[in-house]
């Protein structure tokens, strides 16, 4: 284990040209016009970062608001008193963040004010305090407030990322990381190097918590990580297939597919006991599980149809009954926390491209119009879709929002990305 953080630490300088960068694509018609006041520092030194920016740049990324530029404005107010309404009038601005940060002790401390210029009222204000490290994290939570304030619906900006970086050296020989990053990219961390693949990775509810496959033993096995620790454990050794850990939302058992009685199978395995039932028992492949909110039954892939199709297995009855039925492919099926909108790969005109289905109405609309997505993972607070994709002839990381206004791109510096998992709420 100690050499596991030990190489992740000596990789860390080295993940600056790994950072995922932003490009925004597709926003909303007239979007909101924010202004974001660059916050005060009341701490001793600098401040360990500007968080005003941090939540800027995820108001931009969200496509529904539209910064106001620092430029622009005609002052930089932190307390009400010095919020004159006639200024942001002035330049259009229909809200003002303004917001003030304190540092002692290595704790950070930041208070927000919004301000409803029409109105001329503060609609909202708060503090969030924790390590001074996590400087940007604290940001990102602002910002999930505010989204949550003129939106109506919770922000998931104070969320993480992990996915599979791939670069190739100059021997022709690619690497495989598992990388740890921020919702906007930044602040990446490795958390395991292979010479072999890495795929499949899999947050546990509680976030603290990571599962993958790794061909690190010369064939497929499921691990299971500790973010905070680094400790590793194997978790399978069958022969054949072993993929697609999908945690159930207790965090007490695990669905994975194993092939080692036949054909792949949807297998649950006990965390306390390590113990494994099998559920599906089908000679066709049963693949992909997804569960669903309550923990009461999954969706899965399969072909006993003829061609992949979403299924839904009750976990109480036995009972398996088809989802999708609009084409002739779906799969990887990915459940939001409503429990009633699934995203997933639909084929349409020979093109793989992510859909969102409605549990309720079976309505399916495709949200993306390039021709080789994959991977869906949905945020948790049900807004959009983060997803791979090609760009040239690169793998990057895209997203969507469900209702395909918003799009944005998130290509690496350098190589390739693949496989998101979008983290639960989680806290630091």
């Amino acid at each position: 284990m100690l050499r596991s953080l030990l190489f992740s630490l000596l990789l860390l300088p080295m993940l600056a040209n790994a950072q995922l960068v932003i490009e925004i694509t597709q926003g909303v018609d007239d979007p909101t016009p924010v202004a974001v006041v660059p916050f005060a520092w009341e701490g001793e030194g600098t401040a360990p970062a500007d968080m005003a920016e941090v939540v800027q740049e995820d108001f931009q990324r969200s496509g529904q608001f539209s910064p106001v530029d620092r430029a622009d404005m005609l002052g930089f107010p932190s307390r009400e008193e010095e919020v004159f309404y006639r200024d942001w009038r002035a330049i259009a601005s229909e809200y003002v963040l303004i917001g003030r940060a304190t540092g002692e002790g290595g704790q950070l401390s930041l208070r927000y004010e919004l301000y409803d210029v029409l109105r001329q009222t503060r609609i909202a204000e708060g503090t969030f305090a924790g390590p001074v490290g996590e400087a940007r994290m604290l940001a990102h939570r602002v910002s999930d407030a505010v989204y949550e304030k003129l939106t109506g619906i919770p922000g998931a900006f104070a969320t993480r990322l992990i996915y599979v970086s791939v670069t190739r050296n100059p021997t022709g020989k690619d690497y495989y990381r598992l990388t740890l990053a921020d919702s906007d990219g930044a602040r990446p961390i490795v958390l395991l190097e292979s010479r072999e693949p890495i795929m499949s990775p899999s947050w546990a509810p509680n976030g603290k918590q990571v599962a993958y496959v790794s061909f690190e033993t010369g064939r497929p096995a499921i691990f299971r990580q500790v973010l905070a620790t680094g400790e590793r454990e194997q978790l399978t050794n069958f022969r054949g297939l072993n993929s697609s850990p999908a945690w159930s939302p207790d965090g007490n058992s695990m669905a994975m597919v194993l092939s080692k009685d036949g054909s792949p199978d949807i297998y649950l395995m006990d965390m306390a006991s390590r113990r494994l039932t099998r559920v599906t028992r089908h000679y066709a492949i049963d693949t992909e599980p997804s569960w669903m909110p309550d923990g009461r039954s999954f969706l899965f892939t399969s072909d006993r149809g003829g061609r992949p199709q979403i299924y839904r297995y009750d976990l109480r009855s036995g009972l398996t009954e088809r989802v999708t039925f609009e084409g002739s492919y779906n799969a990887r099926a990915r459940v939001a926390q409503d429990g009633r909108n699934v995203v997933l790969v639909h084929q349409r005109d020979g093109e793989f491209q992510i859909a969102i289905h409605d549990l309720v109405s079976n309505r399916l609309q495709v949200l993306t119009n390039t021709d080789l997505d994959e991977s869906p993972s949905i945020a948790p607070n049900g807004s959009m879709v983060l997803y791979a994709t090609k760009y040239g002839d690169r793998g990057i990381l895209s997203a969507v929002s469900v209702d395909g206004g918003v799009k944005f791109r998130l290509p690496a510096r350098s190589g390739d990305v693949r496989e998101p998992a979008w983290s639960p709420y989680m806290q630091f």
